[in-house]
């Protein structure tokens, strides 16, 4: 149980993080989808740049083994395809439409913001949902 310390260390800073930075602010969130400020998509743009290039970094330097010692893979996927759009855009409307992505779910949640709450145990039901359904959608 105690290897799993380092872990939960990082989730609880990654939250700090968020709610710090207003990443976890329902009225953040909404003035990006109103493109009225540029905060959020400044964080979503640094993300992906931080992402991409420690990828690259990866790549180059042939290091791809994690902490514990297994081979890190990145596979290749295919472009435009159609799965990746579907799911893109219903994460997009639910993120929309409720104001929060899972990171902040359980940030808010630690908080005691009960309507993070509400929002957590939605997204679990549709994981459960997806994990029960899975082998009758298209991959």
């Amino acid at each position: 149980m105690i290897r799993y310390l380092p872990y939960l260390l990082a989730g609880v800073v990654f939250g700090i993080i968020l709610i710090k930075a207003e990443a976890a602010s329902w009225y953040r969130i909404q003035e990006m989808f109103h493109f009225q400020s540029f905060h959020m998509f400044g964080i979503l743009f640094s993300a992906i740049a931080t992402g991409f290039l420690s990828i690259q970094l990866l790549k180059h330097l042939g290091s791809r083994k994690s902490l514990d010692g297994q081979t890190i893979e990145i596979p290749a996927k295919p472009p435009g395809h159609k799965s990746y759009i579907i799911g893109g855009l219903i994460f997009g409307l639910g993120w929309g439409i409720i104001g929060l992505c899972p990171g902040p779910i359980f940030a808010l949640a630690g908080t005691g913001s009960f309507g993070a709450l509400v929002v957590l145990a939605g997204a679990l039901h549709g994981t459960w949902l997806y994990g029960a359904l899975k082998q009758h959608l298209p991959h």
